[in-house]
């Protein structure tokens, strides 16, 4: 069974979502169903059919959080090393296209937002920059074509 990598901020948040899925989400749910029945015939009732379909995905939401949770490992980033690019640390990097500096937090999956400069470590610019040292030019295959990015800096987060 293979580890689920999260930083203790990820692992908490997973935790706090699993937590309001089985309290309030699953309380709302039950009430739309409960709405949904009381409109009779449950064989032509659209309403009772979307209300089952979202209980649904919620369980298997539930069930997918549980299963991360019970697989994870909380990796500690402050000690990470900033000798090349590891999940955990920080990258400034300049795009050799445009010369836009970017700066991106390497995290996991769970964990990627790109709007707070969260990046995965298996996003595509995550795959490519792993394990590479400040000062190095490295080629990154994106959807627009190939972006050279040269490291700037590397920091723990």
């Amino acid at each position: 069974m293979d580890h689920v990598i999260l930083t203790q901020e990820g692992y908490e948040k997973l935790k706090e979502e699993l937590r309001t899925l089985k309290t309030v989400k699953r309380v709302e749910v039950a009430k739309q169903l409960e709405v949904a029945r009381s409109h009779g015939d449950l064989r032509e009732n659209a309403e009772y059919d979307t209300a089952k379909e979202a209980k649904a995905q919620l369980e298997s939401r539930i069930r997918t959080l549980e299963e991360k949770l019970t697989r994870a490992k909380v990796v500690d980033t402050k000690d990470a090393p900033t000798d090349k690019v590891y999940f955990g640390t920080t990258v400034e990097l300049k795009n050799g296209k445009t010369g836009d500096k970017v700066i991106f937090a390497f995290v996991a999956e769970d964990e990627a937002d790109i709007s707070k400069g969260k990046l995965s470590i298996s996003s595509p610019i995550g795959k490519a920059l792993l394990g590479h040292k400040k000062g190095e030019i490295v080629e990154v295959r994106v959807p627009a074509g190939v972006v050279p990015y040269e490291i700037l800096k590397i920091s723990r987060q």
